[in-house]
């Protein structure tokens, strides 16, 4: 029988789906299972990392129903970044895994920048020392949970405990390494500086292959628990925001992608390794390239945060068989731009590009009395699309004098964006990107971009095409829709902007900081 699927594989934040391609970029059959979190103290997240393997094997064996086995090439996986877990020697997790967005490091930071030395991370990582790195929280597990740090004989990225569980070996890839901020991103291997910096070993990391490698087979007792075949070739992934540009057809160098997830996540192409605090560097899915990343870590994260607080129990009674997004969309799209004055900086989960601070947070200024629930929604909306402006401001002057004279990839067709994620769904949110940033946005097609970035990965492993950027080219699709800014409305938001967003995290900064401080204090 013709070979002519592939999986690609998204273990994500929330849940893990899996989803067989085709030569084309189709969708054939697909399987989903949620991950839930655990949060046992403030600002800590967590999640078992048996929960990874059993919702890989749910979902896997969703898509095995589907379809005949003997029809796949292979298979790679995407997977939530900077989130790992201690195993002993014989890969049994030693407590759970420590999820992303986890704050639990954030006192050790000012430490870790003096030895080894802040500077010195970003040169050889590519991130500015950071909370969400595994880095610091390797670093808080050696001095608050010494009886694990001192048993752990490994430390896994998720992409490498579920290819140990798939093919029981202790590998993984670069772009899922590289995310940790202990991989040297110009060699192409674990730091030894950085690790011994925290008090680990290289002997203790997987060993890492570049995106596509082959890294093993699927064996007898992991093809019993997900009813993938034995021997199925497994390939070497890449982090869920690299596979996202990937899955959109990004071009290589001068194009950015903008992904509305859970965290809000932009990407631009480039050919050259780049370190500026305006963004984080990590590898591209084809070869020899980067991406320069901004991140917001508190993208839907904020949106869901609002309706499970506050939107469940004061829904509109016109829309109560609606979606809850849904829902509130539909009356913020009431609310004039700019909300009436209310004004929210979306620094729910800290701060990344291009301040670093984990001891950020979020504001809402402007409160009055004709204020309602329904101008916070747009509130939060606008503020996602204000300060992903502020971010993507910065990636564009360090391009700017790199490259002086850089013109847009034509790809780009005009100075743009390529829009995808969940958030992207909403409408109103696509016109308020357009008219804050006063440029086109461009709707990826691709439903599960992550997941066919990993498509992507496998079929170029399987053989199926010359190189990745072929395989790209042949398995998405061009966008089919252009949100257009609207000039009197993006006047609106260019002096809300200029005038007042720019300014209120500086001026309030010291006193945020303090805050933080005695708010852990209690």
């Amino acid at each position: 029988m013709k070979k002519d699927l592939v999986i690609g594989m998204d273990c994500s934040t929330t849940a893990c789906k899996a989803i067989a391609w085709s030569p084309g970029g189709e969708i054939v059959a697909q399987g989903r299972y949620p991950i839930p979190m655990n949060r046992p103290h403030l600002g800590w997240h967590e999640q078992p990392a048996e929960t990874w393997w059993d919702a890989a094997c749910q979902a896997l064996k969703a898509v095995i129903q589907e379809i005949d086995p003997a029809r796949l090439a292979g298979m790679a996986m995407t997977v939530q970044r900077e989130t790992f877990v201690p195993v002993d020697e014989k890969g049994q997790p030693l407590r759970p895994g420590i999820v992303w967005m986890d704050e639990r490091a954030r006192a050790l930071l000012l430490e870790l920048s003096q030895a080894p030395g802040g500077e010195m991370v970003h040169l050889i990582s590519g991130k500015p020392l950071s909370g969400n790195l595994s880095l610091s929280k390797i670093a808080w597990l050696k001095q608050f949970e010494p009886g694990i740090f001192s048993r752990a004989r490994y430390y896994q990225d998720v992409h490498a405990y579920l290819v140990t569980a798939l093919t029981g070996e202790f590998k993984t890839s670069w772009g899922c390494a590289d995310p940790m901020g202990l991989f040297d991103m110009r060699q192409g291997a674990w730091s030894q500086e950085l690790l011994q910096g925290i008090g680990i070993d290289r002997s203790q990391m997987p060993a890492a292959y570049a995106p596509a490698s082959f890294l093993g087979e699927v064996t007898p007792e992991a093809a019993s628990a997900t009813g993938l075949p034995a021997g199925l070739p497994v390939f070497a992934g890449i982090g869920d925001g690299q596979a996202g540009a990937l899955g959109v057809g990004l071009a290589p160098s001068g194009q950015t992608t903008i992904n509305l997830g859970t965290a809000a996540v932009s990407a631009t192409g480039s050919k050259d390794y780049l370190t500026d605090p305006a963004f984080r560097t990590t590898y591209s899915g084809i070869p020899g390239y980067y991406l320069l990343e901004t991140v917001l870590l508190g993208g839907t994260y904020t949106v869901t945060w609002f309706i499970e607080r506050f939107g469940q129990s004061i829904l509109f009674e016109d829309l109560r068989q609606a979606k809850p997004e849904d829902a509130w969309e539909h009356h913020a799209a009431q609310v004039s731009p700019g909300s009436q004055g209310l004004m929210l900086v979306p620094y729910w989960n800290s701060a990344m590009s291009p301040y670093w601070n984990a001891s950020a947070s979020g504001m809402v200024v402007g409160w009055r009395g004709i204020h309602g629930p329904a101008h916070f929604y747009r509130a939060i909306l606008e503020g996602i699309a204000y300060e992903l402006k502020f971010q993507l401001e910065g990636v564009e002057r360090v391009l700017h004098n790199t490259y002086p004279g850089l013109a847009p990839s034509p790809a780009a067709r005009k100075p743009g964006y390529l829009l995808f994620g969940g958030g992207a769904n909403s409408r109103l949110w696509r016109q308020i990107l357009a008219d804050v940033f006063g440029r086109p946005f461009y709707l990826s097609p691709v439903i599960e971009a992550t997941s066919l970035g990993a498509g992507i990965l496998a079929a170029q492993g399987a053989g199926w095409f010359v190189d990745v950027p072929t395989a790209m080219q042949s398995m998405t699709h061009a966008s089919q829709e252009t949100v257009e800014p609207d000039q009197a409305t993006q006047a609106i938001y260019s002096r809300l902007y200029e005038e007042v967003y720019r300014n209120l995290y500086p001026a309030f900064q010291a006193s945020l900081d303090r805050l933080t401080e005695l708010s852990e204090d209690h």
